[in-house]
């Protein structure tokens, strides 16, 4: 088997990995180049998508998923594991970024024109994202599936946003496997909405981020309470609370984050949680918009506390003064309105979208606030606003920053040093190699160097499009395949009572099977079928997650 590290190796974006094995062909991730990187979007890939058999998919950000629809463009038959929530965001996030490619496309192609230069084309295009769906098929959170006879694979939780994905990938050789793990981004423990990243136990190699291997963010646990005090202060002295926002993650959780500070204060009076409930918030994005639907029918990934509050009744992602933009009209009014509000709007990175408007016509005012609240990469308006640059360029203005600059660290998407640590340490059996990507290059040395201190983990950060040889397991690790349950319940009205009920006599079958499975496994009770409850195991998962999700639409 070997590796070549395709992309998010000179940089933190471009997210992609090619494994050969046997016969195989397998990547890891597509991903689209931004901020400083971006002119390599354009460079052909360096192996024939033709040749690709599969695509493994951890996640739906475009700096993971965007060059997807460009490689079915130049000859990817293949097929693209991911879990469904992922494909749900994919189907609307690829549609967005083909649709401002071809914006870019035709703004260049006016001004050459005039110049009289050559004509551009769009990276890809709308079509060429509709073209793509067709090669998706969706997998479960923890259901094992043999893709051949070579290939084994499971997508475990990441928690870093909706459907994010740990995979494992079992490859096989006769009597021999060997075992590598992909991290993907890994999230933050106890983030909004999602559950904490899934430990694992064994693996002989690691491909892992680093996102921010060198940083510690600060002050998570009052993350919420920060913002908060920002959004009054500003409010108060007259100035709109601008929030440049990833579209895909980051708002839906400052909505449920806005929205469980509400709750946890309904009752009091005379209090800044009432001034606050007083402040419009504008969701204007329409791609956050359609992204926080998708989060509404995927309800059943949610972590217990989100699902707690479904089951109450209340819906997470609604709250009374919160308001969504429908068209580039009402995004207009935000910035004739003298009222204060808080915007949140994308991209989360300010190279594009909405929130330059509203920069350009906020930057300058030194009663505005601005609040970062996720991960700028190196060349983007975002990383030079948090630098301190005092005069940024804004759709061709240049714009003097006298407005407040803020970084909430505490809800980044991303772990950073000591969760990443944290998850390596999860390890019950030590990885032979670590392999080091998606970070800045002193992001991954650093944190390269505390691996290899603190767990003695032999770390390489590799080079790009350099082939790193893999040795094969000495031991075979036996897999259990799971199979598709196929069951889908469809009930026709909702019944809280019910549903609480059904809910316990899940847990109870979840508990009986469990103890049934794990007799089987130890051959206490030869004449268990392990194959038959693990799949009555799965038809259990498909109606919990079912009910959620019927629960959380029921109240739309």
């Amino acid at each position: 088997m070997n590796i070549r590290f395709l992309g998010a190796v000179r940089g933190v974006t471009g997210s992609s990995h090619l494994i050969q094995y046997k016969d195989k062909k397998i990547l890891l991730d597509c991903g689209m180049y931004q901020g400083k990187d971006e002119d390599y979007n354009i460079d052909e890939f360096e192996v024939n998508p033709g040749d690709i058999d599969y695509l493994l998919l951890s996640h739906s950000h475009i700096d993971h998923s965007g060059r997807i629809p460009l490689l079915v463009k130049k000859g990817f038959k293949g097929t693209i594991y991911c879990s469904k929530s992922t494909y749900d965001l994919c189907e609307i996030m690829l549609l967005d970024s083909a649709h401002i490619q071809e914006t870019e496309a035709e703004w260049k192609n006016k001004k050459a024109l005039r110049q009289g230069r050559k004509l551009v084309e769009p990276l890809y295009t709308q079509k060429d994202a509709l073209d793509s769906y067709q090669y998706f098929k969706t997998v479960q959170y923890d259901q094992i599936v043999a893709i051949d006879d070579v290939l084994t694979v499971k997508f475990n939780d990441a928690g870093h946003i909706l459907g994010s994905s740990i995979i494992e990938m079992w490859f096989s050789d006769n009597n021999e496997r060997v075992k590598l793990v992909y991290s993907g981004d890994i999230g933050m423990s106890e983030k909004p909405l999602l559950n904490n990243p899934s430990v694992i136990e064994k693996a002989d190699y690691v491909i892992m981020e680093a996102t921010y291997g060198e940083r510690v963010h600060d002050d998570i646990e009052h993350r919420t309470e920060e913002l908060i005090n920002i959004i009054l202060k500003t409010v108060r002295r007259g100035g709109n609370v601008i929030i440049p926002s990833f579209a895909v993650g980051r708002t839906q959780e400052i909505i449920y984050e806005l929205n469980k500070y509400y709750d946890s204060h309904l009752n009091e009076i005379g209090t800044k949680e009432n001034e606050l409930k007083k402040i419009p918030v504008y969701i204007d994005s329409p791609l956050a918009v359609k992204a926080t639907e998708v989060f509404k029918r995927n309800a059943n990934v949610f972590d217990d506390e989100a699902r707690g509050y479904i089951m109450k009744g209340d819906n997470p992602l609604e709250f009374e003064n919160l308001h969504y933009t429908h068209n580039a009209e009402e995004s207009k009014q935000l910035n004739i309105s003298k009222e204060p509000k808080i915007i949140i709007s994308a991209s989360g990175m300010c190279d594009a979208g909405r929130i330059k408007h509203h920069l350009k016509h906020n930057l300058w005012r030194k009663e505005c606030s601005i609040v970062f609240v996720g991960y700028q990469a190196e060349g983007t308006l975002g990383r030079r606003l948090l630098d301190g640059e005092k005069n940024v360029k804004v759709l061709g203005e240049n714009i003097n920053v006298y407005a407040e600059i803020h970084n909430v660290e505490g809800f980044s998407g991303h772990a950073d040093k000591y969760g990443l640590l944290n998850w390596l340490k999860g390890f019950k059996e030590k990885p032979k190699g670590v392999f080091i990507v998606h970070g800045e290059q002193s992001a991954k040395e650093s944190f390269a160097k505390e691996v290899k201190e603190q767990l003695k983990l032999n770390c390489i950060i590799p080079e790009y499009n350099v082939v790193y040889d893999i040795k094969k397991s000495v031991v075979a690790e036996a897999v259990q395949e799971s199979k598709e349950a196929g069951f889908v319940l469809r009930p026709r009205g909702i019944n809280e009572k019910l549903i609480n009920k059904l809910l316990t006599e899940i847990e109870e079958l979840k508990t009986v099977f469990d103890v049934a499975v794990e007799r089987a496994k130890n051959h206490v009770d030869k004449d268990m079928d392990i194959e038959q409850y693990k799949k009555i195991n799965n038809i259990i998962i498909d109606l919990e997650n079912d009910i959620i999700n019927l629960t959380m639409l029921s109240g739309e």
